[in-house]
């Protein structure tokens, strides 16, 4: 009973974007499932040249190789549709785009700063489509005039996500708490930027944010949304990418372990609490160099500790030395489920609340 939308000339059968989530945490395992039920997969760009190393290591060139591999391992994994999240603050930025762009994927979803140069990156025989992730109407309003004068090129949806998403946040600590900076304020403005361009091409608008149940998709599509990006959801399943540690601690933890901590990349972050984390704010956790060199925003000799590491341990479950980015209802999993059974679960809670509402206005 949920309404398709097009990307572009794709249709998404299930109005569902797999969030992007770094480092690790989702690649192909986690992207083909998605994609199987109709959704729209996304690999994470982040850190992958950390997962991919080569003898001798170079983490820009190992970045290159290793986006190539998950995007192949997907292709054998489904026909579905395929995207790629990569980070405006990455330094291997341009890198990335250009082997995601290279290699075909679907779509690039692209967001942790502006990125206004994202079209100079197509060629002429590019298939690939372009997808902003904005946490203000502004910030979509700024990229769709940018894009539109410098290259001619709209954006094929717009993902607005909200205070409630797990990861780096768009907004300042204070606005989080805010009602008006909440999903539900931004989504109808965000729509009314993407309809002012309606008859030139159409934008749909994706809403990202602590999306739990069938419930709040219906709930936000009612607002204008065409989609919903979703991320915390999946990982507490046997196909996300991650180690079983780190799913387990989505499960194991609690609505007063989800904190807001300040990233070393310079923005607001929601993470699940950790002995790491503790030992942050102690602290004793900076780095004595950077090897990576991988956010331009980055400068170790200030930084608390290092970002790209501490991720990667959590994903491979070293949560000693790291910690697990999660969305404001991340603690909800119960247990570690297939992203199938997460999608039906998605699809009944999405019928009822559906039927619901019909026999109000009976």
């Amino acid at each position: 009973m949920i309404k398709s939308f097009f990307l572009g000339d794709k249709e998404i059968r299930l109005p569902v974007i797999q969030g992007g989530m770094g480092v690790g945490i989702s690649l192909s395992g986690l992207a083909s499932a998605v994609a199987n039920e109709g959704g729209v997969g996304v690999i994470s760009s982040a850190g992958i040249g950390l997962l991919y190393k080569q003898s001798p290591a170079d983490y820009l060139r190992d970045s290159i190789w290793g986006l190539k591999e998950e995007l192949r391992k997907t292709r054998k994994l489904t026909k579905g549709i395929i995207g790629v999240n990569i980070m405006v603050a990455l330094s291997n930025f341009a890198d990335m785009v250009r082997t995601s762009i290279a290699e075909k994927a679907d779509v690039i979803f692209s967001g942790a700063g502006l990125p206004l140069d994202l079209p100079s990156y197509l060629t002429s025989e590019s298939k690939t489509l372009l997808v902003p992730i904005v946490s203000s109407a502004r910030a979509a309003k700024i990229i769709c005039q940018k894009w539109q004068a410098n290259y001619n090129y709209l954006p094929d949806a717009l993902v607005v996500e909200g205070p409630k998403a797990g990861g780096h946040l768009g907004f300042k600590t204070e606005q989080l708490e805010d009602e008006n900076y909440s999903l539900e304020k931004l989504i109808p403005e965000v729509v009314s930027v993407a309809s002012a361009y309606s008859h030139e091409k159409a934008i749909p608008v994706i809403a990202a944010g602590g999306i739990t149940t069938g419930e709040d998709i219906l709930r936000i599509m009612k607002l204008g949304a065409a989609g919903v990006q979703i991320g915390s959801l999946f990982v507490p399943t046997y196909e996300c990418d991650a180690s079983q540690l780190f799913k387990q601690s989505y499960v194991s933890s609690s609505q007063k372990d989800t904190m807001i901590i300040q990233s070393p990349v310079g923005m607001p972050g929601r993470a699940l609490d950790s002995n790491f984390i503790q030992s942050v704010s102690e602290g004793k956790q900076r780095p004595k160099g950077c090897p990576f060199h991988c956010i331009k925003t980055c400068d170790y000799t200030k930084s608390p500790y290092c970002i790209i590491m501490a991720l990667y341990n959590a994903a491979k479950g070293n949560m000693d030395k790291g910690y697990a980015f999660a969305g404001a209802n991340a603690y909800l999993a119960e247990k570690i489920s297939t992203v199938k059974e997460v999608v039906q679960k998605l699809k009944e809670e999405f019928s009822i609340a559906h039927n619901r509402l019909l026999a109000k206005r009976i």
